[in-house]
């Protein structure tokens, strides 16, 4: 499990959510200029209840979604 400090850390960017928990996120841009964005979401406690990633196209569109955990899902498009 990951504390505070390390998601803060790792992610940069995170919103309070209504439960006490938290959303983090972290950008990483592409080569042909799509990027993705990596989101966890965290209980009170930290505890990870789901992560996922983005995929974005050259226009800043949301193209695919690849949710990871808790049920790795695959690649879906948007």
């Amino acid at each position: 499990m990951s504390s505070r400090q390390q998601n803060e850390r790792k992610f940069g960017q995170w919103e309070e959510l209504p439960e006490g928990g938290r959303r983090y996120w972290l950008d990483v841009m592409g080569r042909s200029g799509w990027h993705a964005r990596y989101l966890k979401e965290v209980d009170v406690h930290e505890t990870t209840r789901c992560f996922w990633q983005e995929i974005y196209n050259e226009l800043g569109e949301l193209a695919e979604i690849h949710e990871k955990f808790p049920i790795d899902r695959g690649h879906r498009k948007a």
